[in-house]
This record gives C-alpha cells, sequence and structure tokens, in this order.
C-alpha cells in the first residue's frame, strides 16, 4: 500500500537523548528532521464526525496494534501545562492539546516516534530525529507505520491514496521537515527570496511551530506542500537536496559577515553569552534573540564552553509551561517564570 513516564520527562527535562540535546549531522545549520504520517481507520468518520465511543475505540485499537513499544500518555490525566510542554517539545501539535474527545500518545523514545491519536486525523504518526536524519526518520516512521497498516484498515484509495481529513494531505499524506537555523540568511534580508524559490519548488518555509508561527530565534520549518502525484522516497531525496544548498548558502552568508566586522559581530555574540551566563531577569521573546547569537557564535568558534546540544537542552527548558512545570505546576505572574527562566539558564550554562 506504501507509496515506493510522562511525569519524569516534564520534571527532570528528557532523560533519554531527544532531537533538540543531540548531535546530529549538519547540525550547525539543521537542529532536527521529521516525517509525519496521517492516517484514519476506514471504518470510523473523520475526527470532525467523531464521537466519543469512536474515539475510544479507536485509541484501543492503535494501542493493541503498538504493543509494548509504547508508553501511552492519556490525556483524560493530562494538566494543560503538561500538554504545552509536550506542545513545547514538539511531540504533539496545539489542536492535539486543546481537543475535547477522547485523545491519546503513544511515545517510544528509543525510535524518536511519536503517534497522536484522535487529531485532526484519526492517527498522526511521526519521528523527529536530531540533525539533518531524513532517511533515518523515515525509515523509523515506516516500521510502526508497517504495523499499524498490518493491524488497523486504513483508508486507502487506489486513486487518491491516503484518505485524510484535509484534502491537502491527501496521496502521500505525508511531510517530511527540517527545521533550520538560518541567523546570516536572516540578517542579510535574503528569507523572502528564499520563501519564493521554495514555493516555486513545491515547498513551503515557516516558524519554529509550523504554520502560523513567526521565526523566533532563527528557526524555520521548511516541509513538502506537494503530496499528490510524488513518491515518498523522490520527496525526502529533494527536501534533502535543497537543505544541504541552503546549508550552502548560510555558512556562506556567515563568512561575509564575519569578514565585514569581526569585532562588532564578536562583541555582539559575547554580550549576548555574557547576558545569559548572568542575568537575573529573561523573557522569553530577549531568550530567543540571545539564543541566535549564541548559537552562532557556537558556529563561527567565538564561544567554545558551551555546546550546541547543551544550547538546544536550554532552548527547551526555558519555554513557558516547561518552566511552570519544574515549578511544580504553580500558576505564576510572567514576572516570576521571567526570573525563574533567568535562574534555569545560569545554572545550565555553570
Amino acid at each position: 500500500m506504501r507509496f515506493a513516564l510522562l511525569k519524569t520527562i516534564i520534571k527532570k527535562g528528557d532523560i533519554f537523548m531527544a532531537w533538540y540535546n543531540t548531535v546530529g549531522k549538519e547540525n550547525d545549520v539543521v537542529v532536527s528532521s521529521r516525517i509525519r504520517f496521517a492516517r484514519n481507520i476506514a471504518d470510523y468518520p473523520f475526527d470532525s464526525k467523531l464521537d466519543e465511543t469512536s474515539a475510544n475505540e479507536i485509541i484501543e485499537k492503535v494501542s493493541s496494534a503498538l504493543g509494548n513499544d509504547f508508553t501511552k500518555v492519556d490525556f483524560k490525566d493530562v494538566s494543560a501545562y503538561e500538554a504545552a510542554a509536550l506542545v513545547e517539545k514538539h511531540y504533539i501539535s496545539p489542536d492535539f492539546a486543546k481537543k475535547k474527545l477522547p485523545h491519546t500518545l503513544f511515545k517510544n523514545k528509543k525510535d524518536g516516534v511519536a503517534v497522536m491519536v484522535c487529531e485532526e486525523d484519526h492517527i498522526r504518526l511521526q519521528c523527529i530525529l536530531p540533525g539533518l536524519s531524513l532517511d533515518n526518520a523515515f525509515k523509523n516512521a515506516c516500521i510502526y507505520d508497517d504495523v499499524l497498516d498490518d493491524n488497523l484498515n486504513i483508508a486507502f484509495s487506489e486513486k487518491l491514496g491516503y484518505l485524510t481529513h484535509c484534502p491537502t494531505n491527501l496521496g502521500l499524506a505525508m511531510r517530511a521537515s527540517v527545521m533550520v537555523f538560518l541567523p546570516a540568511l536572516t540578517m542579510t534580508k535574503s528569507m523572502e527570496n528564499l520563501s519564493v524559490q521554495l514555493s516555486k519548488l513545491g515547498f513551503i518555509i515557516r516558524g519554529m511551530y509550523g504554520e502560523g508561527s513567526q521565526p523566533d530565534g532563527c528557526l524555520y520549518q521548511i516541509s513538502n506542500r506537494i503530496t499528490m502525484g510524488v513518491t515518498e522516497d523522490d520527496t525526502i531525496k529533494r527536501l534533502e537536496e535543497i537543505v544541504t544548498q541552503i546549508c550552502e548558502k548560510e555558512r556562506k552568508a556567515r563568512e561575509i559577515i564575519k569578514s565585514d566586522n569581526l569585532s562588532l559581530l564578536a562583541d555582539r555574540i559575547c554580550r549576548a553569552y555574557g547576558t545569559l551566563k548572568y542575568a537575573r531577569v529573561i523573557s522569553s521573546k530577549e531568550f530567543l534573540k540571545l539564543f541566535a547569537d549564541v548559537r552562532l557564535g557556537i558556529s563561527l568558534g567565538l564561544i567554545n564552553d558551551i555546546t550546541y546540544e547543551a544550547l538546544g537542552e536550554i532552548m527547551i527548558g526555558v519555554l513557558p509551561a516547561n518552566i511552570v512545570l519544574r515549578n511544580g505546576g504553580k500558576v505564576i505572574s510572567d514576572f516570576e517564570r521571567d526570573v525563574l527562566r533567568a535562574d534555569y539558564i545560569r545554572e545550565s550554562i555553570g
């Protein structure tokens, strides 16, 4: 049919190797790679017509099919902050976090695979890996997609491909995406032209959290727009080629801004790092600006006492819901959260 436990995670940070705290290929530019499949079970209506009984039946069917390789997170037992923390780590979508009908997350730490059950589609299976690793993410996702296909009556048309709630996903029902860090192309105002070029090739560039989000911290998501009339292999190959070219453009742009005025650039980067190390109050917006400068400084060899992995761990740890959960889930003011953010950064940098 193919075309070609939670409490520990949210309190202590991911104790396993996650996409944001692990070294990956081309990691000076590429933060992570993701493959996502949308699947529906033929015997049930799409999500907009689904009732509670049917949602529970779908959850049980998927649970039985996946077996013991996954940790089950039933969202009837998950607080709003816990759900938001999982969104911040890209394990679930914002829409999934807010759903009223029964919905469940199945998470496999070893392979970087997470399965949302009863999102916009009955099944959203994704694999996120560090760096430029689309092929491995695809292989990992396919292992469990095949398991589901073998055990469930997945909705499929010989003419249209996989049937999905949204027509834009018909066909492959696959989104391949790569999160990239592009500070130099952003500084040289090259992103608008890059966006136009990508659109012509059937790809789209968005902010860190996909559709509707901003490229805070100079982090962008590049993904395929076309799912009909193409193959999975071709989509992944083309995206990898495009990202490789973008890596080259970004590195050349970094050398240009470095050569234009190294003293000013180094001063800006070192000031940013000094602020992270010593500040007592930092907002989310300020952190992301500082994060971008420090990560650029690491790539240029101007900062040597912090790694991409450590900075990535901090990037997730300073997000609002993760801060609240580390503070015992207590409701706090924006200012208190900014103080806790600065405390966490100082402790993490040491």
